[in-house]
């Protein structure tokens, strides 16, 4: 059965409380995908998730590694970046399919430049600019779950 929640995002700090919030709910085995224009809030929102899953650090954008693996109490999560991809066989060439598994939390940003190669996701996440009279004032936060 599905599940929609949306939520209005006033600032940065609001989304990384989101993601904080979202990592509560995160199991192994969870594909998530993140959906949005550039400056969204995908990276952001994926901080605070890791923030709530204990992580202390700094966490990158891994447009330029295409992943960053983060290890936290035994549990593996994989924040992946597909933007760059100029084709789907990209994804398969680096052989990231072997990060999916039961044993592990894989983040997606701009799956669908990944084509049909991914694994279908459990949670889609979307965010988009919340603009009023042509100034951005926040996000706004939308979660499918299937």
């Amino acid at each position: 059965m599905s599940e929609y929640f949306t939520l209005e995002l006033a600032n940065e700090a609001a989304t990384l409380e989101a993601g904080r919030q979202f990592a509560k709910q995160l199991a192994v085995g969870t594909t998530v995908y993140l959906h949005g224009d550039l400056g969204a809030g995908k990276t952001t929102f994926v901080r605070g998730v890791l923030q709530g899953l204990g992580h202390m650090g700094k966490v990158k954008s891994p447009t330029y590694t295409l992943v960053e693996p983060y290890e936290l109490a035994g549990l593996n999560v994989y924040h992946f970046d597909c933007y760059r991809f100029l084709d789907e066989y990209e994804w398969d060439e680096a052989g990231f399919s072997e990060y999916f598994n039961e044993t592990s939390i894989c983040m997606v940003e701009w799956p669908e430049k990944a084509g049909t190669l991914l694994p279908v996701p459990n949670i889609d996440v979307r965010l988009s600019l919340s603009i009023n009279q042509q100034q951005m004032v926040g996000r706004k936060l939308e979660i499918l779950t299937r």
